[in-house]
């Protein structure tokens, strides 16, 4: 491949006609939602309460292949299908005889993977007769990609945003409410979860877990209304294999396939998105090589390698059902890193199962070392990864200096799931010297989990 020849385009409507759906290629059933008082699997009616009926389907559903319906595929028609960029310049600089592509989704209206599933969704809801949408979201992505959808589709939004981020990304609140969308700091005054919080700690920073709480009490308690989640649940992470089902199509016409697939992880949507295709290609006996897969989160929220695999909430004020997942504990509140989308304590219920049967390897580093590989990156690409996206830029960084140290000629494939031109205010920080070296400690971790298991909010 020639430098001109450094970008993959599909030709024509490249834009794949149906989702991948991974529940029938798991390696053992996955364990389902509970009902929190019952312990029992949760009833589609209590789930109906929240989500469309279309979506609960895909939810649970055995199809391994989806139709995405055209309306869908003719908003996608705005940016999809995304580059596939061979990483030359990064390659020469590190030395190295890995081959790097990252899958760039920045390309989208709100400069994220995330829309995705926000228009999917948005068309969902509106087709049966929903006519508002309330969310949360962490660094702002989630929010303005469900904010594009909503005012597509006709539909009402409001978004919940974790305080920290809504104080440190001030322009994330500007594309959204100039797509009609209503943004809220979370804790807020406006649900009587986030009042009680306030009243016990004016200063709380919020999280990902109280958003949720808030924006679910608002969606239960106002008519017309559902909620809708950006990552975690299984049809969220279905209408994100467009991406990995694009990939795939693209690395072929290189005549190259992944010898690795790295990704960041906060909820697990993107990274799944990209690697659940080849993880069909390699359960189904069609992939080219032994491809590998490997996760990557923040030290500062070390779902994966740190949590527990057990059932617990998906929010602090426990509205949830019960998932099954990797957990730091529903009440867990992260330090304000600047990768806001990761600060989660739970991860999706798919992603958990792979790494607990060692079919996916997870990796967390600090905020410093990931904002280091990000310009490294910026400085020999041109494009400025978001604070999420630079940790799989760190782990691609690091597999490739691996293979420099082995001479092994690996191919990496990266998810680049969003640029960082929102999030200057991380990057003043890191240039000043501000940033921490952030890593949780193990002993807070385990003393949190202890007590939820004690009282029985937790279990195995």
């Amino acid at each position: 491949m020639s430098v001109q020849e450094r970008v993959v385009y599909l030709a024509g409507d490249g834009i794949p006609k149906y989702w991948y759906n991974i529940l029938p290629d798991l390696p053992e059933p996955l364990p389902p939602p509970l009902d929190p008082e019952t312990k029992e699997p949760v009833s589609p009616d209590k789930l109906s309460l929240l989500f469309p009926m279309e979506l609960i389907r895909q939810e649970v559903s055995s199809q391994r292949f989806i139709p995405i319906p055209e309306d869908v595929r003719e908003v996608y028609r705005l940016w999809r299908p995304t580059p596939l960029i061979r990483a030359i310049r990064l390659e020469k600089l590190l030395k190295t005889p890995a081959k790097i592509y990252y899958k760039y989704e920045g390309v989208s209206p709100p400069g994220s993977h995330k829309p995705n599933t926000a228009v999917a969704q948005a068309y969902y809801n509106a087709r049966e007769g929903v006519e508002r949408l309330t969310t949360e979201t962490g660094a702002g992505q989630w929010g303005s990609a469900l904010s594009f959808a909503c005012h597509l589709f006709g539909l009402d939004c409001r978004v919940y945003m974790v305080r920290v981020s809504y104080e440190q990304k001030p322009f994330r609140k500007v594309l959204m409410r100039l797509w009609g969308a209503e943004v809220i700091p979370s804790p807020s005054r406006e649900t009587p979860i986030g009042s009680k919080i306030l009243e016990e700690d004016p200063e709380n920073p919020g999280s990902l877990g109280i958003a949720i709480s808030e924006a679910i009490f608002d969606a239960a308690n106002n008519d017309y209304t559902k909620y809708s989640l950006g990552s975690v649940l299984n049809h969220v992470l279905i209408h994100q294999t467009v991406m990995g089902l694009e990939a795939r199509e693209q690395i072929k016409l290189v005549d190259d396939y992944p010898d690795i697939i790295v990704g960041a992880v906060g909820g697990g949507s993107s990274f799944s998105g990209l690697f659940w295709p080849f993880y069909y290609d390699k359960v189904s006996g069609k992939a080219e090589k032994d491809v590998s897969f490997l996760a990557v989160e923040p030290e500062a929220c070390p779902t994966l390698t740190k949590g527990i695999y057990a059932y617990d909430f998906g929010d602090t004020a426990r509205l949830t059902p019960l998932l099954k997942m990797h957990t730091l504990g529903h009440n867990f509140i992260p330090p304000p890193i600047h990768a806001g989308g990761l600060r989660y304590h739970g991860d999706a219920p798919t992603l958990c199962l792979l790494v607990k049967n060692g079919i996916v390897d997870a990796v967390a580093y600090n905020q410093v070392e990931v904002f280091e590989a990000a310009r490294l990156f910026f400085q020999s690409e041109g494009i400025l990864p978001a604070p999420e996206s630079a940790h799989g830029v760190k782990a691609a960084i690091d597999e490739a200096l691996k293979c420099k140290e082995s001479g092994e000629e690996k191919t990496i494939l990266l998810m680049l799931s969003g640029h960082g031109y929102f999030d200057m205010k991380a990057y003043e920080d890191f240039l000043q010297g501000k940033l921490l070296p952030y890593s949780y400690p193990e002993d807070k971790i385990r003393e949190n989990i202890e007590d939820l298991v004690r009282e029985k909010l937790i279990f195995y």
